[in-house]
């Protein structure tokens, strides 16, 4: 069978459902939709249906077939015959159907990873290629495994470093054409915590630009105080630089950030001096580009690579369907 021209793209996360018309091999974006239908959302409703566990896929492919028929209607075509992939949280606990995760080490070109084939019905006409995501004996991560993929990693003895900053930040660590080690840091979501839940919420205010000299200026101090002291003691910095007005909370809100991913990026080896790839959205690619510098991680790296979350996403998925797609193929 040839090699599809065309693939749905959906990234479908714990919050958020993205899904794309993505030509080959170019990867450029034909249609899209979108929607805060999230698979924590989706697996609330689905419980709360009352439906039987047997029809939990069913239930999700009808999320998945509103969202296909406005591509189509975009289109003004039929896209029975487009292969859809999904990647994200569509594989886990909440998801449309669990998969095992796959242990580390996996290959860099998505050839090994998990996957699952549902094949079309008459109430869901497409063929869905479900990928699950991987584990190491402490940790695991589901989505990123596909943005590591579509980073095309050069095959090399040298040990090469993937980060990939969000909510939970993923360190991987790449040798070989293998993904061979993973580290979960929680920077974002104690950021989201600490700025709306703890006694620091009032003391910080979300908003301008990092560019912005009073940002910077305490994104950078925020990080150089996390190489100084403990970051229990710097998180209470954040209340006194309110306090005694020190800072605006905007900027404030900065400085919480530096500390946090300066204590993140603390762990990196004094003698790493390897490649680094680092695959996110464009906020957070710029704060985590100017904390490795000020580290003087970047001085000392091979080379730093920044790399948007779409892109990586689209070649990740593009990758393990090219791979999959004569395996589960008549």
């Amino acid at each position: 069978m040839p090699a599809p021209t065309r693939f749905l793209s959906c990234d479908w996360g714990t919050s958020s459902f993205r899904l794309k018309l993505v030509e080959l091999p170019g990867l450029r974006v034909l249609a899209q939709a979108e929607s805060d239908e999230g698979n924590a959302a989706t697996f609330a409703a689905w419980q709360q249906s009352g439906q039987p566990a047997g029809q939990r896929v069913a239930f999700y492919q009808g999320i998945l077939t509103k969202h296909l028929r406005t591509l189509e209607q975009q289109q003004g075509t039929s896209l029975h015959d487009v292969p859809l992939v999904v990647s994200g949280m569509a594989s886990s606990t909440i998801g449309m159907r669990e998969l095992p995760y796959k242990p580390l080490p996996f290959a860099t070109d998505g050839s090994d990873l998990t996957t699952q084939l549902f094949a079309p019905s008459a109430a869901f006409p497409y063929s869905l290629l479900l990928i699950s995501g991987v584990k190491t004996a402490d940790d695991v991560m589901r989505g990123e495994e596909v943005q590591l993929v579509g980073c095309h990693f050069a095959t090399s003895d040298q040990e090469q470093l993937f980060l990939h900053p969000g909510t939970h930040c993923k360190h991987v660590r790449v040798r070989g054409g293998q993904a061979v080690a993973l580290e979960t840091y929680m920077t974002g979501e104690f950021f989201a915590l600490l700025s709306s839940k703890s006694i620091l919420a009032a003391s910080v205010k979300a908003g301008g630009e990092l560019s912005t000299g009073a940002h910077r200026q305490a994104f950078e101090r925020g990080v150089r105080d996390s190489t100084q002291a403990n970051l229990l003691h710097n998180a209470f910095r954040v209340r006194t630089n309110d306090l005694f007005d020190k800072l605006s909370k905007p900027a404030n809100s900065y400085y919480l950030s530096g500390i946090l991913i300066g204590a993140e990026l603390s762990t990196f080896p004094a003698d790493y001096a390897g490649h680094i790839v680092v695959a996110g959205e464009p906020h957070l690619l710029e704060h985590y580009a100017a904390a490795l510098e000020l580290l003087g991680i970047s001085a000392r790296a091979a080379s730093v690579t920044l790399k948007g979350a779409e892109e990586v996403t689209l070649r990740g998925q593009a990758a393990v369907l090219a791979h999959a797609w004569p395996t589960h193929q008549p």
